[in-house]
């Protein structure tokens, strides 16, 4: 057995399709990655899809709160601090005071590791804090704890 617990048991696989080896609960969880960067978002989506999420993606922040706004079915928000327009903390910021959608909890993954902006992060309700470059089982293992 591996890093992480499977269900079922993977002697009661042999013969099933593999569609049938994805955790239930996890399978049903829907992660919203935020990032300027395609290849970021294409790695996290990567890694997170295979992992059993379903990932949507946006390109800044202002397309993730238009998202947000319209769904109701988000688990997990994955947000960059550093990006044009509208940048990660005051996407967080918006979300947390005016967003039906505060209730969602907020992972940031960005390349900054100033403890200014990290206070200000867990301040306005972010509930981890990773860095880039992204390292695929921590980044599995802290999504599956924040999107319970």
């Amino acid at each position: 057995m591996g890093p992480y617990p499977t269900w079922p048991d993977p002697e009661d696989l042999k013969g099933m399709p593999q569609w049938c080896v994805l955790p239930m609960e996890v399978s049903m969880k829907n992660v919203l990655i935020v990032d300027d960067a395609r290849s970021i978002r294409n790695e996290v989506t990567d890694v997170l899809t295979r992992a059993g999420y379903n990932v949507t993606e946006a390109a800044d922040g202002a397309e993730a709160l238009a998202y947000l706004a319209g769904q109701a079915a988000v688990n997990l928000v994955v947000l960059d601090v550093n990006m044009p327009g509208m940048n990660g903390l005051d996407v967080l910021d918006r979300i947390q005071l005016e967003h039906k959608a505060r209730n969602i909890p907020v992972l940031m993954l960005t390349t900054e590791a100033e403890r200014v902006l990290v206070e200000r992060a867990k301040k306005a309700g972010a509930k981890g804090w990773l860095l880039k470059p992204i390292k695929a089982e921590l980044l599995i293992s802290t999504v599956a704890r924040l999107s319970l």
